[in-house]
């Protein structure tokens, strides 16, 4: 049987219209005529016999009918326009993601050169900072950021899960230690909490730790300390590879624990740009061995 469908340039300005729960920026995006806008919505109500939008002193907004079928139909022309990609040329423009800046410079920048040469058409632009980007003011289309407790909603992608463990430079700490006696050593402490109590419960030790100074350092600081041989530090296996495999640092303990996650945070709407599934889809591939780590 034939399918029963409104006609797609009504469709259209409705979905636009809806986003943006405004006909002019549906007109502006759509490259036509406030006007037409209006009545491409106006006849799609007629034909449903259902009113979409209420008229509001400035602008218009969602009837309950209208945001039921928004919400049914986005995801639809999403799946459509990523149908349609296989077929185009590939997609090419800017992505801007912002990270916090330990992850960014550990992990993420080594493998850019990956990304740069399987998709040369795409610019990435690249920031670090440890607030949440202001992703409704598209300060970024996406940020890859740490929760403690957990990531805000279940729709935010897993990056890393990987479990903290003691660090230090191989001539501080030459060889695992036990609890006892790692906590003796200088520990590097992060400036807005103290992770070593936690680590040294979940190790079993009667030991008190006790910090050798009174530093607290931001993350990327007292990572550089570690390197520096000034301070065992707790940090995870995601954001010291390199630096282990270079032997510039050693993994002092087998025993870790894990105190939160990397998640991917996305602007509203972002999705729809073929760059940034693109980015999206390459950053979850390459991190698969982070959520992969079972201690």
């Amino acid at each position: 049987m034939a399918r029963s469908l409104p006609p797609l340039n009504a469709l259209r300005a409705f979905e636009a219209a809806g986003r943006h729960e405004s006909f002019s920026r549906a007109a502006n995006e759509l490259g036509v005529s406030h006007s037409a806008i209006s009545r491409h919505v106006r006849g799609l109500e007629d034909r449903l016999g259902a009113q979409l939008f209420r008229d509001l002193p400035r602008g218009v907004a969602l009837t309950q009918a209208g945001a039921r079928y928004l919400a049914a139909l986005s995801p639809a022309f999403d799946r459509i326009a990523e149908a349609s990609e296989v077929f185009t040329h590939r997609p090419a423009g800017q992505v801007s993601v912002d990270t916090e800046p330990l992850f960014a410079t550990n992990w993420l920048i080594p493998r850019l050169g990956d990304f740069n040469q399987r998709y040369p058409e795409i610019e990435l632009r690249l920031g670090a900072s440890n607030s949440l980007a202001d992703i409704a003011r598209y300060e970024a289309d996406l940020a890859i950021r740490f929760y403690h407790a957990g990531p805000p909603s279940d729709d935010l992608p897993l990056v890393s899960n990987a479990p903290l463990y003691p660090f230090a430079a191989p001539f501080l700490v030459p060889e695992p230690l036990p609890p006892s006696a790692l906590l003796k050593l200088p520990l590097l402490r992060d400036r807005y909490e103290d992770t070593w109590l936690e680590w040294a419960i979940v190790a079993g030790s009667d030991e008190t730790p006790v910090a050798q100074s009174d530093w607290r350092l931001r993350a990327t600081l007292a990572y550089a300390a570690a390197l520096a041989g000034q301070g065992v530090l707790l940090t995870s296996a995601d954001v010291t590879q390199g630096d282990v495999d270079e032997g510039r640092l050693t993994q002092c303990s087998d025993i870790g624990f894990r105190m939160g996650s990397y998640h991917l945070v996305a602007g509203e709407g972002v999705m729809r740009r073929g760059p940034v599934r693109i980015f999206r889809d390459w950053l979850l591939d390459q991190s698969a061995p982070l959520r992969s780590i079972s201690r």
